[in-house]
């Protein structure tokens, strides 16, 4: 359903505050409060759970590598690029092509603007990538997120509304980084000391890692099944940019010279985005009634990065499996070849051998 944003400013003092969408004196009421004490509730289990799983990511980082992503940061540089130069720049362009109203403009900015989310560093860990980069990635881009984020709407947003009009929670930044940083802490410091300890929680957090991000969209779903009615556009938009946020940070990743496994880590980093911020910047920035044209967009990302990352993962285990077959089918044949008793020169030059086929 569409709505013109200037109507709903004109209607907008006709209907009780609380109320979502407004059409003159024809209001619809926001849900009731069981909806929202469910979703405290569930997003305070989430939150803990996510601790957790991120504890045992970090109990996959070796100390002494991840000090050497700090002190040599080519690795995070060329993700930093991609995260504050590739994504916001990709949401203005999409924004452009596709010609959204200026409120729907706004929210596909601040999804390219966000930091990366910690999701990435579960899949990437599923894919053989580079931990020790991921998280130092995931650790600089939320740090680094709290000049970068007004940095970019300042410059992409001018075209649609003004930089000021956008709330940026910085607490919210803020514990997102408390969350990140304390837990990986421990799981550095068991990694350290306990070593096969570590491994054995890796193992168990990975894949409750796995099971909590579709857990996430599945309840994100049921939550605001109310809110699905927007514009195709938006959908399109929520396709194309993780897929194009995936693709560039790995072929930029590869351009610099980074190994495989961290164009991997990077390309992950990259399209995998921080939406929980995303969804609480709209909340505070808009009004309930413009919020209707646009606030499933993060849940929209979210689904459809997640669908993406499990190609890649998908792609890149059929991939490794095809070569580790591979190259045990060359390593057969060379051990066949070393068995051959004597070769065909020998025979032919009077049973004359060489001394290193003796």
């Amino acid at each position: 359903m569409q709505f013109n944003t200037r109507l709903l400013a004109e209607n907008s003092t006709a209907c009780p505050a609380n109320a979502t969408v407004c059409n003159g004196t024809s209001c619809v009421l926001q849900e009731e409060n069981l909806n929202a004490t469910l979703s405290t509730v569930l997003s305070t289990v989430l939150t803990i759970m996510l601790a957790l799983v991120m504890f045992s990511m970090g109990c996959n980082v070796e100390l002494k590598k991840f000090w050497c992503h700090i002190k040599r940061p080519w690795g995070i540089f060329v993700g930093f690029l991609c995260q504050f130069g590739i994504m916001p720049l990709t949401g203005f362009l999409l924004a452009l092509a596709f010609n959204v109203l200026p409120i729907q403009a706004v929210v596909v900015l601040i999804m390219g603007c966000c930091p990366g989310g910690t999701a990435s560093n579960i899949i990437a860990y599923w894919v053989d990538g580079d931990m020790d980069l991921s998280i130092s990635m995931t650790t600089c881009s939320t740090l680094l997120a709290m000049g970068m984020m007004p940095l970019c709407l300042f410059i992409y947003s001018k075209m649609w509304t003004s930089a000021s009009a956008i709330v940026l929670p910085y607490q919210s930044i803020g514990i997102s980084l408390v969350a990140l940083v304390v837990p990986v802490s421990l799981g550095i410091y068991v990694n350290h000391k306990w070593p096969r300890k570590a491994k054995i929680i890796l193992k168990v957090g990975s894949i409750v890692g796995a099971i909590l991000i579709v857990l996430i969209a599945v309840v994100g779903g049921i939550l605001y099944k109310g809110s699905w009615i927007i514009s195709p556009k938006l959908w399109i938009i929520g396709t194309i940019f993780p897929a194009a946020g995936y693709s560039l940070g790995f072929f930029l990743a590869r351009l610099a010279g980074l190994s495989w496994n961290r164009c991997r880590t990077v390309s992950l980093e990259t399209g995998m985005q921080n939406t929980q911020l995303c969804s609480t910047i709209v909340q505070l920035s808009f009004t309930p009634a413009q919020l209707e044209l646009m606030f499933t967009f993060p849940l929209i990302y979210s689904i459809f990065q997640l669908l993406f990352a499990l190609l890649i993962l998908g792609g890149y285990r059929i991939y490794r499996r095809h070569r580790v077959k591979t190259k045990t089918d060359i390593e057969k044949t060379e051990q066949k070849e070393d068995s051959k008793p004597a070769s065909s020169h020998a025979k032919v030059n009077g049973g004359f051998v060489r001394n290193e086929e003796k």
